[in-house]
């Protein structure tokens, strides 16, 4: 954690024309409350001016919901907003998060011009039966050509999120899927496994047997080889579900797996700031009518202490694939040590991990393990 600075802010756009059936995010279908949201958004930045000043943003993430249903008119007015209220770096990266069914090339076009410099598109499959599926509102043309319209409106930094172990998929299935992706030249490619989420349309189908998920044996031959396939083709494995081109890892997720300063504004955003954690209503409703009443739409907040910044240090670093273990005052306790020492052994030997004096290190196949292996190394996880 870097002092006072503050690495981020993330905006939450809970707007959705559709709801996909695996998606736990907050959001809503109701797309007519659009403009006063966005009045109600620059009246929150509002209130947090006391933190801009000396304190540089190098990220800014619009997320969602659909960010993307949101007009050049109205990004312009947020943007200007969060200028107008921080210091934002000049080469700060600015993300948007874009469904292919919500942009055409004028949109984009105006996007760029407006300092929108990083374009995730959620794509998720290049096949019509898997997009079905999942509810997406694109087909995969629609796909492809968001990719070639981004290129266009001068975007060269553009990431692609995709998702494995649907249902009834093969392993040669969501191999032309990152096939495609690689393809198409992208920057940066979001890979991931697809979680049943309580409370959602899924997890109904699933607890109803009228969907299965695939054994785990295959969800982890996929896995193994999408890190072996994007890495011969140039990118870098640099979290769980990550992978970067050469400097085109996401600025904005790395500040939060490193632990560093952010705001987040909107429904159900959080925030991270000198121990302390907040989170915003996840309602609309309600979180406009306490921005009308002159009131931060807070829902709860807690304070971290030492050892739970510690321990959430540890499972952060590890998710991108490296841990130093000074960072977890190993050495001050020889007892704690021995087991430790004992655990990474166990866990060398099974060729989940490589260790290099104080550093250890995730091999492809302990980034399967990754939650495993966090809980083991946990100073309260019992003696084995």
């Amino acid at each position: 954690m870097r002092g006072l600075s503050l690495s981020g802010l993330y905006l939450h756009i809970p707007f959705c024309e559709h709801k996909c059936l695996y998606c736990d995010f907050y959001s809503i279908e109701h797309l007519d409350g659009i403009e006063q949201f966005c009045s109600a958004l620059t009246d929150e930045i509002g209130l947090y001016e006391e933190y801009g000043g000396a304190e540089t943003v190098t990220s800014v993430f619009f997320g969602g919901g659909t960010p993307s249903l949101l007009t050049p008119a109205q990004l312009e007015r947020i943007l200007r907003h969060l200028h107008s209220r921080f210091r934002i770096d000049p080469s700060c990266e600015v993300t948007l998060e874009a469904n292919p069914g919500t942009i055409d090339g004028e949109k984009l076009h105006a996007y760029r011009s407006l300092g929108i410099n990083r374009l995730s598109i959620g794509v998720q499959s290049f096949h019509e039966d898997e997009l079905r599926f999942l509810t997406r509102i694109h087909d995969a043309a629609e796909a492809r050509e968001a990719v070639r319209r981004a290129r266009r409106a001068g975007f060269d930094n553009v990431n692609i999120d995709l998702i494995f172990a649907l249902p009834s998929q093969t392993a040669e299935r969501w191999r032309s899927n990152i096939r495609e992706a690689i393809g198409l030249g992208v920057e940066h490619i979001s890979a991931y496994n697809l979680i049943v989420e309580q409370g959602t349309p899924l997890a109904r189908m699933v607890s109803q047997g009228s969907v299965a998920v695939p054994p785990t044996e295959l969800e982890a031959e996929m896995y193994l080889w999408t890190i072996d396939a994007l890495r011969s083709a140039g990118y870098a494995h640099y979290e769980v579900s990550n992978y970067a081109r050469s400097g085109y890892q996401c600025r904005h997720n790395l500040a939060y797996w490193r632990h560093e300063n952010y705001l987040g504004f909107g429904p159900s955003a959080h925030s991270f700031r000198d121990r302390r954690r907040w989170w915003n209503i996840a309602n609309l409703r309600t979180y406009l009518d306490a921005l009308s009443s002159g009131r931060a739409p807070v829902a709860g907040s807690e304070h971290l202490t030492p050892g739970q910044i510690m321990d959430e240090s540890l499972m952060l670093s590890l998710r991108t694939g490296e841990l130093d273990l000074r960072t977890i005052g190993a050495g001050d306790d020889q007892e704690r040590t021995r087991r430790l020492d004992d655990r990474i052994r166990r866990w060398e030997s099974d060729g989940m991990l490589v260790r290099e004096d104080h550093v250890v290190r995730l091999t492809d196949r302990g980034f399967l393990y990754c939650d495993e292996i966090v809980r083991l190394l946990l100073p309260e996880t019992a003696p084995v």
